[in-house]
Protein backbone atom coordinates (compact mmCIF):
# COMPACT_ATOMS: atom_id res chain seq x y z
CA UNK A 1 0.00 0.00 0.00
CA UNK A 2 1.05 3.26 -0.76
CA UNK A 3 0.20 6.23 0.98
CA UNK A 4 0.57 9.89 1.06
CA UNK A 5 1.42 12.60 3.80
CA UNK A 6 -1.69 12.70 5.22
CA UNK A 7 -4.02 11.93 7.68
CA UNK A 8 -4.33 8.30 6.07
CA UNK A 9 -7.79 7.42 6.62
CA UNK A 10 -8.41 5.36 3.37
CA UNK A 11 -4.97 3.14 4.01
CA UNK A 12 -5.86 2.30 7.79
CA UNK A 13 -9.35 1.08 6.80
CA UNK A 14 -8.16 -0.64 3.79
CA UNK A 15 -5.31 -2.01 6.19
CA UNK A 16 -7.42 -2.93 8.85
CA UNK A 17 -9.89 -4.78 6.44
CA UNK A 18 -6.83 -6.65 5.33
CA UNK A 19 -5.54 -7.80 8.47
CA UNK A 20 -9.14 -8.65 9.35
CA UNK A 21 -9.07 -10.94 6.19
CA UNK A 22 -7.88 -14.52 6.67
CA UNK A 23 -6.96 -14.76 3.10
CA UNK A 24 -5.05 -11.28 3.14
CA UNK A 25 -1.72 -10.11 4.33
CA UNK A 26 -0.61 -6.67 4.61
CA UNK A 27 2.86 -6.43 2.85
CA UNK A 28 3.92 -3.34 3.52
CA UNK A 29 2.69 0.43 3.55
CA UNK A 30 4.89 2.63 1.58
CA UNK A 31 5.64 5.92 2.50
CA UNK A 32 7.14 9.49 1.45
CA UNK A 33 6.94 11.19 4.71
CA UNK A 34 7.30 9.38 8.03
CA UNK A 35 5.91 11.85 10.47
CA UNK A 36 2.27 11.90 8.72
CA UNK A 37 -0.26 11.09 10.50
CA UNK A 38 -1.58 8.51 8.87
CA UNK A 39 2.44 6.67 8.97
CA UNK A 40 2.49 7.37 12.93
CA UNK A 41 -0.78 5.19 12.86
CA UNK A 42 0.33 2.80 10.85
CA UNK A 43 3.45 2.18 12.95
CA UNK A 44 1.35 2.21 16.10
CA UNK A 45 -0.49 -0.23 14.90
CA UNK A 46 2.08 -2.48 14.09
CA UNK A 47 1.82 -2.45 10.20
CA UNK A 48 4.92 -2.27 8.42
CA UNK A 49 6.37 0.58 6.74
CA UNK A 50 8.69 1.26 4.37
CA UNK A 51 10.70 4.88 3.75
CA UNK A 52 10.32 5.76 0.19
CA UNK A 53 10.73 9.34 -0.04
CA UNK A 54 9.90 10.88 -3.19
CA UNK A 55 13.24 12.76 -4.24
CA UNK A 56 15.89 11.99 -5.35
CA UNK A 57 13.42 11.63 -8.35
CA UNK A 58 16.65 9.91 -10.39
CA UNK A 59 16.52 7.21 -7.48
CA UNK A 60 12.50 7.03 -6.51
CA UNK A 61 11.51 4.45 -9.11
CA UNK A 62 13.92 2.10 -8.75
CA UNK A 63 13.42 2.16 -4.12
CA UNK A 64 9.83 2.05 -5.01
CA UNK A 65 10.36 -1.35 -7.15
CA UNK A 66 12.42 -2.64 -4.14
CA UNK A 67 9.87 -1.86 -1.94
CA UNK A 68 7.41 -3.67 -3.52
CA UNK A 69 9.71 -6.62 -4.43
CA UNK A 70 7.47 -9.13 -2.50
CA UNK A 71 4.34 -7.32 -3.14
CA UNK A 72 0.89 -8.89 -5.49
CA UNK A 73 -1.52 -5.86 -5.55
CA UNK A 74 -0.58 -2.30 -4.95
CA UNK A 75 -3.22 -0.15 -3.52
CA UNK A 76 -2.57 3.91 -3.66
CA UNK A 77 -3.94 5.86 -1.03
CA UNK A 78 -3.51 9.66 -1.01
CA UNK A 79 -0.54 8.86 -3.62
CA UNK A 80 -0.75 12.40 -5.25
CA UNK A 81 1.68 11.73 -7.85
CA UNK A 82 1.68 9.95 -11.38
CA UNK A 83 2.88 6.29 -10.56
CA UNK A 84 6.18 5.61 -12.65
CA UNK A 85 5.74 3.97 -15.69
CA UNK A 86 8.21 1.15 -14.81
CA UNK A 87 5.78 0.86 -11.83
CA UNK A 88 2.66 0.34 -13.70
CA UNK A 89 3.97 -1.62 -16.02
CA UNK A 90 5.04 -4.35 -13.44
CA UNK A 91 2.41 -4.32 -11.83
CA UNK A 92 -0.24 -3.71 -14.73
CA UNK A 93 -4.01 -4.79 -13.82
CA UNK A 94 -2.71 -5.08 -9.91
CA UNK A 95 -2.42 -1.50 -9.27
CA UNK A 96 -5.66 0.33 -8.16
CA UNK A 97 -6.43 3.99 -6.39
CA UNK A 98 -9.48 5.59 -4.67
CA UNK A 99 -10.90 8.86 -5.85
CA UNK A 100 -13.84 11.09 -3.96
CA UNK A 101 -15.34 11.42 -7.20
CA UNK A 102 -17.50 9.55 -9.67
CA UNK A 103 -15.13 9.51 -12.61
CA UNK A 104 -14.69 10.09 -15.30
CA UNK A 105 -15.98 13.41 -13.89
CA UNK A 106 -14.19 15.30 -11.64
CA UNK A 107 -10.87 13.80 -12.08
CA UNK A 108 -7.13 14.81 -13.14
CA UNK A 109 -4.17 16.76 -12.03
CA UNK A 110 -5.63 19.36 -9.37
CA UNK A 111 -9.00 17.51 -8.56
CA UNK A 112 -8.16 15.84 -4.79
CA UNK A 113 -9.19 16.46 -1.12
CA UNK A 114 -11.85 19.90 -1.05
CA UNK A 115 -11.62 21.03 -4.68
CA UNK A 116 -13.04 17.57 -6.22
CA UNK A 117 -16.25 18.28 -3.97
CA UNK A 118 -16.55 21.93 -4.38
CA UNK A 119 -16.63 20.82 -8.04
CA UNK A 120 -19.15 18.70 -7.30
CA UNK A 121 -21.45 21.39 -5.49
CA UNK A 122 -20.48 23.73 -8.44
CA UNK A 123 -21.80 21.69 -11.12
CA UNK A 124 -24.50 21.16 -9.16
CA UNK A 125 -24.72 17.30 -9.37
CA UNK A 126 -27.71 15.34 -7.97
CA UNK A 127 -25.23 13.13 -7.12
CA UNK A 128 -21.48 11.70 -6.20
CA UNK A 129 -19.50 9.13 -4.41
CA UNK A 130 -16.27 7.63 -4.95
CA UNK A 131 -14.76 5.39 -7.45
CA UNK A 132 -12.07 2.61 -6.89
CA UNK A 133 -10.25 2.21 -10.71
CA UNK A 134 -7.30 0.82 -12.27
CA UNK A 135 -3.64 2.90 -12.31
CA UNK A 136 -2.73 3.81 -15.86
CA UNK A 137 -0.17 6.16 -16.97
CA UNK A 138 -3.26 9.01 -17.03
CA UNK A 139 -4.50 10.29 -13.62
CA UNK A 140 -7.64 8.96 -12.81
CA UNK A 141 -8.04 7.32 -16.44
CA UNK A 142 -7.85 3.43 -15.33
CA UNK A 143 -10.40 1.09 -16.05
CA UNK A 144 -13.40 1.30 -13.04
CA UNK A 145 -13.57 -1.66 -10.33
CA UNK A 146 -16.27 -0.11 -8.50
CA UNK A 147 -18.14 2.75 -7.57
CA UNK A 148 -20.50 3.81 -4.80
CA UNK A 149 -23.06 6.67 -4.58
CA UNK A 150 -24.43 8.86 -2.22
CA UNK A 151 -27.05 12.09 -2.81
CA UNK A 152 -25.84 15.56 -3.20
CA UNK A 153 -28.57 17.51 -1.14
CA UNK A 154 -28.89 21.15 -1.52
CA UNK A 155 -27.75 22.11 1.63
CA UNK A 156 -24.63 20.12 1.46
CA UNK A 157 -20.76 22.10 1.99
CA UNK A 158 -17.97 20.26 0.58
CA UNK A 159 -17.14 19.58 3.75
CA UNK A 160 -20.14 17.73 4.40
CA UNK A 161 -19.95 16.25 0.94
CA UNK A 162 -16.32 14.76 2.09
CA UNK A 163 -17.67 13.33 5.15
CA UNK A 164 -19.88 11.70 3.09
CA UNK A 165 -18.41 10.41 0.59
CA UNK A 166 -15.26 8.95 2.84
CA UNK A 167 -17.47 6.83 4.27
CA UNK A 168 -18.23 5.38 1.29
CA UNK A 169 -14.79 5.24 0.45
CA UNK A 170 -13.93 3.47 3.99
CA UNK A 171 -16.03 0.54 2.91
CA UNK A 172 -15.37 0.31 -1.16
CA UNK A 173 -12.36 0.26 -1.31
CA UNK A 174 -11.94 -3.43 0.47
CA UNK A 175 -14.96 -3.95 -2.01
CA UNK A 176 -12.68 -3.91 -4.70
CA UNK A 177 -9.95 -5.04 -3.72
CA UNK A 178 -11.79 -8.21 -3.06
CA UNK A 179 -13.29 -8.10 -6.32
CA UNK A 180 -10.10 -7.95 -8.16
CA UNK A 181 -8.63 -10.69 -6.34
CA UNK A 182 -11.98 -12.95 -7.03
CA UNK A 183 -11.30 -12.21 -10.77
CA UNK A 184 -14.94 -10.57 -10.88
Amino acid sequence: MIGHAGRGSNMLALAQNIKSDPNMTLATVIAPNMSAPGVIAALDLGYPVQHVPYEPKETYTSRLLEALNEVEWVCLAGFMKLVPIAVIQRFRGRIMNIHPALLPKFGGKGMYGIHVHEAVIQAQEKESGCTVHHVSEIYDEGEVILKATCPVLPEDTPETLAAKVLKLEHLSYFRALQKVIDGE
